[in-house]
């Protein structure tokens, strides 16, 4: 079966409105995205998906180079924000299909608070809610956002991050530990018995 053209389509914009939150994900005002993201980072309301296919392989991705935070890195499957005025719900099944073109069951696991310098001017401060699923849909990748995707098994990324941690986003290796040690159930039986933290 021939792959699906890519995705050209812009889905993502330095003006659209980030939710400012508080610690206690309570909603204390809005802030454009380049702006949420500039000097230290405003904290803000973010989440990060985590798709498998049917055999218990992560979809992962590598942010475009086009990114102003990490570009090039490899990351989780999607991870994004809830815009002004949109619920989770919603904002996760959007952005799924904006930059894969996927449709996928996705439950809510855990949420995590996290700053991370980028460089001078740019950081990510994010309360990030992090969800997991799986779909068997062959993935159309939006070029704006994604360099390139494979799928990789749990015990593969396990030894590859291990291996070269500078390669991967922050969030996704803080995300991935969590989930390792705590939600191993979302990685399948197999990986539940042999995959271990990394180092």
């Amino acid at each position: 079966m021939d792959s699906p053209q890519p995705d050209k389509r812009v889905v993502s914009s330095d003006d659209e409105q980030l939710i400012l939150v508080d610690g206690d994900d309570r909603e204390v005002g809005f802030l454009a995205k380049a702006d949420a993201h500039a000097g230290r980072g405003t904290l803000h309301r973010a989440f990060s998906l985590f798709v498998f296919n049917p055999v218990g392989e992560l979809l992962v991705q590598q942010r475009a180079q086009g990114k102003r935070l990490w570009p090039g890195h490899w990351s989780n499957t999607c991870c994004s924000h809830p815009r002004r005025g949109e619920n989770m719900d919603s904002a996760i099944r959007r952005r799924l299909l904006e930059e894969f073109g996927l449709r996928a069951g996705l439950e809510f696991l855990f949420k995590f608070h996290y700053q991370m310098q980028y460089d001078a001017e740019g950081a990510e401060h994010e309360l990030c809610s992090v969800y997991a699923g799986r779909s068997a849909e062959r993935p159309r990748e939006n070029v704006n956002e994604i360099a390139a995707w494979r799928y990789v098994t749990p015990q593969a990324l396990q030894a590859e991050i291990a291996c070269a941690p500078e390669t991967f986003t922050p969030w996704f290796k803080l995300a991935w530990a969590r989930i390792v040690r705590a939600h191993t159930r979302v990685l399948g039986a197999t990986a539940d018995r042999s995959i271990a933290p990394a180092p």
